[in-house]
């Protein structure tokens, strides 16, 4: 059974007990700057007070936190969490029609946003219950004459100052399986659900990785590079909860894609962990400066959100002299399931169940298949979410009779114990990480007046893992460059097909469905 920190009844009991407990060690780095965990603290503590006593938002409301890899999200998310409010993790590189969508689901009332952002949420503010909005620029904490002042919204310095002559939160006691963040995905049908997330879901995935780590993970001791977004649960969980929770210094990056400053970044720190996925491993062991780093403290790398590509492997362990620890996880489990031990990994499978974790795999009819066969991975463990957020038929679709979460995805076991993916149920591509989901670019594809039918799939890509491709019907002659230019309205760039191709017809089972299988290999 898991052992849980002591005295511990949501999230926020336990961020609270780790500030203290590391107060003079340094928390976060951005932008050059770095935050010990008490001023984190300190700057948490008034912006949960700001929350409930000025914003007066009640536990359980839920806030969005639209922010890109800065120290105000950790700030912004351990406040939500002190003051007992729901956390509504929010990509910055949303459309209108995307940030609509999830702000109106969840039913957020308040946001916390990067202030060049504003007029995307400005076009939709009025569609939405959202009555308070915090807004910050990227530079505000290095320098507080940069703090935006906008109408309608308040700054993240102002909204801390004024917290900080607040009286204290007092938060009404959490239930451990109360409601602790929506953490939004997608899905076969297209539409973006909001996987619930308790605070026993975090607070066990966190315990589990930390446990699966062992003696690997020393505390107040690691320097964490964390490039990946920390609105996605694999940063969110890994990063921001558990490697947090042993004092650990993580460095944001706020724009992996600039190599160059990732690498100038890096240089005054004598990393010990890295949190990647292939484009990133690539891509810094390609350049050629990465290789003059100090590598010699650097003892876990580990990856997840899309499969590890032995490429990448090769080129980390020649450039860094460290191996890559795979792992296995989703939105709906907080996100890890499973994760290869440090030392030991088996390249090509995603390591054994974390404790207190079962895996089956499981048939067309949900029944274990045999020995040595292939099936539908399915999870059991205090890692699995509650439910999709006012979804129960989508709940349904996914959860077994005993309580599984059938994850779509095709798994099978190999002779060490380990689990090793083969393919996918779903048609779900997999961009640098991100989901991409056909039904979702289909249907904006088809909104264009001279389009009839659209299938969009993934093809492999040696940059991003997979790319997004797209085959239409059309009534009169278009351009690619219109096409394009049509879908960047209203999807994020990685969501936007990179290939675009116009067929006479689409290939269509006998009851007329559309058989995106056959337009892989064309």
């Amino acid at each position: 059974m898991l052992t849980y920190p002591e005295n511990v009844t949501c999230l926020a009991d336990n961020i609270e007990a780790v500030l203290t407990k590391h107060a003079d060690k340094p928390a976060y780095t951005a932008l050059g700057q770095t935050l010990t965990f008490k001023e984190i603290d300190e700057k948490s503590a008034a912006l949960a007070r700001y929350f409930t006593h000025e914003a007066k938002l009640e536990a359980g409301d839920r806030i969005a936190i639209q922010l890109p890899n800065l120290i105000q999200n950790p700030i912004a998310v351990y406040a939500a969490l002190r003051a007992g409010l729901v956390v509504v993790n929010t990509n910055p590189l949303y459309t209108e029609r995307e940030m609509k969508h999830q702000f109106t689901d969840s039913g957020a009332t308040a946001l916390v946003i990067l202030s060049d952002l504003l007029p995307k949420f400005d076009a939709i503010k009025s569609d939405t219950q959202i009555k308070t909005v915090v807004a910050t620029s990227a530079t505000e904490l290095l320098d507080a004459a940069t703090a935006p002042t906008l109408t309608g919204t308040v700054s993240l310095t102002d909204a801390i100052n004024a917290g900080a002559n607040l009286p204290a939160v007092v938060r009404p006691k959490t239930e451990f399986e109360a409601l602790a963040m929506l953490q939004y995905t997608g899905g076969t049908t297209g539409v973006s659900k909001g996987a619930a997330l308790s605070h026993k879901n975090v607070m066990s995935n966190s315990v589990q990785m930390l446990d699966h780590l062992g003696g690997f993970f020393k505390e107040g001791e690691e320097v964490v590079v964390c490039p990946l977004p920390l609105y996605h649960i694999y940063a969110f969980t890994v990063c921001m909860m558990a490697l947090f929770a042993k004092g650990s210094h993580i460095v944001l990056i706020p724009n992996p894609r600039d190599i160059d400053g990732f690498i100038q970044t890096l240089k005054p720190h004598k990393i010990t962990a890295f949190a990647g996925i292939n484009t990133l491993f690539v891509g810094l062991g390609r350049h050629p400066e990465f290789a003059k780093l100090d590598f010699s403290k650097l003892h876990l790398t580990m990856s997840g959100g899309t499969a590890l590509a032995q490429g990448a492997v090769s080129i980390w362990k020649q450039v860094t002299g460290n191996t890559i620890t795979e792992g296995y996880g989703l939105s709906e489990t907080a996100p890890v399931v499973s994760f290869n031990l440090p030392g030991e990994e088996e390249v090509g499978t995603v390591g054994k169940p974390l404790q207190d974790t079962e895996v089956a795999l499981l048939d067309s009819y949900d029944n274990p298949v045999g020995e040595g066969e292939s099936g539908q991975i399915a999870v059991r463990g205090p890692q699995v979410m509650l439910g999709y957020w006012n979804r129960d038929d989508e709940t349904a679709k996914v959860m077994t009779k005993d309580g599984y979460f059938k994850t779509g995805d095709i798994g099978v076991w190999v002779a060490s114990g380990a689990l090793k993916i083969v393919d996918r149920l779903k048609d779900m591509i997999i961009v640098s990480g991100f989901n991409v989901y056909p039904n979702e670019v289909e249907d904006v594809l088809t909104a264009h007046p001279d389009i009839m039918e659209a299938a969009v799939v993934g093809k492999p890509d040696e940059k991003s893992g997979e790319r997004v491709c797209a085959f239409i019907t059309v009534s009169k002659p278009v351009t690619n460059d219109d096409i394009i230019a049509f879908c960047k309205e209203s999807l994020t760039n990685y969501k936007v097909p990179k290939e675009l191709t116009v067929l006479e017809e689409l290939p269509k089972s006998t009851v007329g469905k559309i058989l995106r299988r056959e337009l892989r290999s064309v």
